[in-house]
């Protein structure tokens, strides 16, 4: 990363040079990265027929077949981490030892799936003079468009399912993070058929746009914000296609006064919020707090926030570093300033940081805003670290506030009283809820939204049904009589 240099898209197992280009921007020090394809129709029509091809045969791989490319995919990629992390810590900003972990994630995933898809049992029953069998086919070409906030994380969660259960891909990041996908790509089609695994970079209005769009492309997987969301799944139901989205939250972190450790709680609630620099759409944005703790969590709370420490991405001591751009680091401030016009008490933070050295990026202070849920910055998504802090006394109330948001991605609870946990996971219109450790994704959890905040799982075994469809086969061991005999 010393030296700017071109980077190619990968179609068909090659590397394609683009005649138009855009810049990857290094988001901390502005410092130019290198020049990205910038890819259309042309370069994704060539993609859909180079993976067309390559699925026809990769289809017919047995699943071990498939499970030993991907454990070698893991290893590549295990090894090859601490280079693919200082790619992304420039790229994204976020500081190179929390991305690392990214990579320790995605790996697991390809692990997990090589394994779960060995198996992935297909089912059937006896019928009368007969079997009747039901099998898992794949789709076949699957289009798949990534944000840019955990690229290492994104990519697993879309190729790992897809390729196991017998698709090829064609995989878009973001125009904001798209070096690490490329250098995954390199990695990962001196492992794989060519054509299996295709990267094209650019913007959506043109990549984006022509991939959702192209009649060769049978599925439809995006993980960004709902309003795209629904652009990609109108894209879909033009072409009666399947669409799974990942989108977006606004999660409610639950504490009950009965918690044991007091300071571990806080630890964690922080790191809920500040994970990624707080932008993510896992994030524990909206702190509910007990009013019989309040006054010393909140202490607490804040306390801990100022002692957090901010700096380069590269830095090892570094705890909080730059959001992805300026525009994201600008929306972040507006919001900050919103709450302090409804109202928010701002308890700590608010402020952008001048970190020498890295004067262009964006490095805003842990912010933490006393509101009340019916607040815009208790409501919408804001993606940086900033907590909405809401004080709570009656069960009922808390729980209609936590689920009244158009989100239903995730929730914390934090408690030791395992009656609480559980009636209050029940109640929570979330389809994560974490109790006592807030981001507690393991391999082979579910992980996917209600409501606003997405259609499908993935992380999970079942995330192999929604990259294949089954297929019904009925034999009979005996013609029946004829209906129309004389």
């Amino acid at each position: 990363m010393s030296t700017p240099q071109n980077y190619p898209a990968y179609i068909g197992g090659k590397t394609i040079y683009a005649q138009d280009t855009f810049p990857a921007i290094n988001a901390s020090t502005g410092r130019p990265l290198g020049q990205l394809a910038r890819c259309g129709a042309k370069e994704v029509d060539l993609a859909v027929q180079a993976a067309t091809q390559a699925q026809q045969q990769w289809a017919q791989t047995a699943y071990e077949a498939r499970a030993l490319l991907l454990n070698r995919l893991a290893d590549a990629l295990e090894q090859a981490t601490p280079h693919l992390a200082r790619i992304d810590a420039e790229d994204v900003g976020r500081r190179v030892s929390e991305v690392m972990i990214d990579y320790q994630i995605a790996v697991a995933q390809y692990r997990y799936f090589a394994a779960a898809i060995v198996a992935h049992e297909d089912f059937g029953r006896p019928i009368p003079d007969g079997y009747l069998i039901a099998k898992r086919v794949p789709l076949g070409v699957v289009g798949q468009i990534i944000p840019w906030n955990v690229p290492a994380i994104m990519v697993a969660l879309k190729v790992a399912p897809a390729i196991a259960a017998g698709n090829a891909v064609i995989l878009k990041p973001d125009e904001n993070a798209s070096l690490s996908t490329l250098e995954f790509a390199r990695i990962a089609n001196d492992i794989f058929p060519a054509g299996l695994i295709n990267v094209l970079t650019g913007f959506g209005e043109e990549v984006g746009s022509a991939l959702t769009s192209h009649p060769g492309v049978a599925k439809l997987a995006f993980t960004g914000s709902p309003e795209v969301g629904r652009i990609i799944s109108q894209a879909g139901a033009k072409r009666l296609v399947p669409v799974s989205l990942e989108l977006g939250g606004k999660s409610p972190n639950i504490v009950f006064p009965d918690i044991d450790d007091m300071d571990a709680v806080v630890d964690n609630a922080l790191f809920a919020a500040l994970y990624c620099n707080g932008q993510s759409c896992l994030a524990g944005t909206r702190l509910f707090v007990h009013d019989a703790i309040y006054t010393q969590f909140v202490e607490k709370l804040v306390a801990a926030a100022r002692r957090v420490r901010i700096g380069d991405p590269s830095d090892s001591n570094t705890q909080l570093s730059c959001l992805i751009s300026a525009s994201q680091g600008e929306k972040v401030l507006k919001y900050i300033q919103t709450g302090r016009d409804e109202g928010a008490n701002v308890l700590t933070g608010g402020q952008r940081v001048t970190v020498a050295g890295h004067e262009h990026g964006y490095f805003i202070e842990p912010t933490i805003l006393e509101t009340n849920n019916r607040m815009r910055v208790a409501q919408e998504e804001i993606f940086g670290p900033v907590l909405s802090l809401i004080r709570w006394s009656e069960v009922d109330e808390m729980i209609k506030q936590a689920n009244d948001v158009c989100y239903g991605l995730a929730a914390g609870i934090y408690t030791s009283n395992l009656k609480n946990a559980m009636e209050t996971a029940d109640r929570l219109q979330a389809g994560n809820v974490w109790i006592n450790r807030y981001f507690n994704l393991t391999s082979g959890s579910p992980f996917g939204g209600m409501k606003e905040s997405g259609i499908g799982r993935e992380h999970c075994r079942e995330t192999l049904n929604m990259y294949s469809e089954l297929k019904a086969i009925t034999v009979q061991t005996t013609v029946p009589q004829p209906w129309f005999a004389p």
